[in-house]
């Protein structure tokens, strides 16, 4: 098996040497993703907003990938303030609705103060039906 990087072009995956996901086997891990919007770089101020656009480019790489958001089987979530978990829960149940990965919400500090909210998730590729 060939193990392939993925990039969603993101400046902060050179600056910090990280790719946006990593498929190795039937696996795809992707990296902790915030809110940016991916076409202009703008961090919208609504925690629902930036989980919205993390879900956009975690959804992009693991279509890249050849993967879908009904493949993800761990979601991390973490919040720099437990008060947005009000706002962002019901983005997070829309986008994973039927699905139900299994999943963890942190508090915790995040690298830039405009940051609210940070996804990280693992799918797996599972056999075609025959």
């Amino acid at each position: 098996m060939t193990r392939t990087l993925i990039s969603s072009g993101s400046p902060f995956e050179r600056q910090a040497g990280y790719s946006r996901a990593v498929v190795d086997g039937d696996w795809c891990f992707v990296a902790g993703t915030t809110g940016y919007d991916p076409d202009t770089r703008v961090m919208p101020e609504a925690a629902a907003d930036q989980a919205r656009n993390a879900l956009k480019v975690i959804a992009a790489a693991l279509a890249e990938a050849g993967l879908t958001l009904a493949d993800v089987v761990r979601a991390t979530y973490y919040f720099t303030d437990a008060a947005y978990w009000d706002e962002v829960g019901p983005v997070l149940g829309e986008a994973f609705e039927g699905i139900r990965p299994a999943a963890t919400a942190l508090v915790v500090g995040l690298v830039k103060p405009e940051m609210k909210i940070e996804i990280e998730v693992t799918a797996l590729r599972r056999p075609q039906a025959r």
